[in-house]
């Protein structure tokens, strides 16, 4: 079975693949998220169908136990003794993890920041991950295309360490004002079960009434926002959510959530284990690379977003994938010096 095959056996319809040199069986990748969360959980299969197509060492799905940067920062070091010598980190904390990325590449690994972003300068090759600003933008959008405006928007989002919680909170408010509505509320540092379910309900039970619309920009308040919504038989309140949770899907087909908007976890992890081999291969990233600037980093390359509605809920795998297969056909050529 050749990569092409692989990749439709995973899920994954490649069209063209781009030409690699025989890849190096030492490479050892960790891809490492600051805490458990539903989201990374499909590093895990795109770290071993990478290993597999890539022959690689290994591409290893590693957790903190808690989302603590300590923790972070311990399990890393105990890696490099381990002899993973590649690092696909999400950071615990776009500053506080700085000092351990550096760290790691002074042993000689390549670092990538991962679905979150390094405050620079720091030594990470680049960061890879969803453009969370653009996401949140495009999502209030689709909301308002059937609010209008004037309406009245809760914003429930992630933990305020995560690097992307902020620029979501003011693409969110940017998108509502260039539409004329109001975000009257922002709920954030819930993208846990027990403080989404306690917070969303009670601002639900008191001022359901008083809100228009919903949009969720992390992944647990999108579920208990989308549980809430049917648990109280409401359909007039128009919510977007984001990730894919069966949860969320099925309430998109039952009409009590409009959309959500998909990022692309698996292909980051996917491609960032490739790209990790690559660069221990003896690949450069190119002088020239097209990254693109966020408030982070100027060395930002976007891994996809899309809105999927009721009429593309039931075809989201396939959205998901068809942004894997382009980034992937022209990442070597557009960002790797070979």
């Amino acid at each position: 079975m050749n990569t092409a095959q692989r990749l439709l056996a995973a899920g994954i319809a490649i069209a063209v693949i781009p030409s690699f040199a025989l890849a190096d069986q030492s490479t050892r990748v960790a891809l490492v998220p600051g805490g458990p969360h539903p989201y990374f959980a499909a590093w895990e299969q795109a770290g071993m169908d990478a290993a597999r197509d890539f022959d690689l060492g290994s591409a290893d799905y590693r957790v903190p136990q808690k989302w603590e940067l300590g923790l972070q920062n311990q399990m890393l070091e105990s890696l490099v003794t381990q002899g993973y010598n590649a690092f696909l980190v999400f950071p615990g904390d776009p500053v506080g993890t700085v000092a351990i990325a550096n760290e790691l590449a002074d042993t000689g690994a390549p670092v990538v920041a991962l679905a979150g972003c390094l405050k620079d300068p720091s030594q990470a090759m680049f960061c890879m991950g969803t453009d969370t600003g653009n996401s949140a933008y495009l999502g209030t959008k689709e909301l308002l295309q059937v609010l209008g405006s004037g309406a009245k928007i809760a914003h429930f989002t992630g933990f305020l360490v995560d690097p992307n919680t902020q620029l979501r909170i003011d693409a969110v408010e940017m998108a509502a004002a260039e539409g004329g509505a109001e975000v009257i509320q922002v709920i954030a540092d819930i993208d846990a079960p027990e403080p989404a379910e306690e917070k969303i309900n009670a601002y639900l039970a008191a001022h359901a009434d008083e809100v228009d619309g919903i949009i969720t920009t992390a992944w647990v308040p999108a579920v208990v926002a989308a549980n809430a919504l049917r648990k109280i038989g409401d359909k007039r309140i128009v919510m977007v959510g984001i990730d894919h949770d069966e949860v969320v899907i099925q309430a998109i087909k039952d009409g009590f959530v409009h959309g959500t908007m998909l990022q692309n976890p698996y292909g980051q992890g996917y491609i960032g284990s490739f790209v990790a081999d690559k660069l221990r291969s003896g690949c450069a990233v190119k002088a020239d690379a097209p990254f693109k600037s966020n408030a982070l980093t100027d060395k930002f390359i976007d891994s996809g977003t899309v809105f999927a509605g009721i009429d593309d809920v039931d075809n989201y795998v396939a959205s998901m994938q068809a942004i894997t297969t382009v980034l992937f056909e022209q990442f070597e050529s557009t960002y790797l010096d070979c």
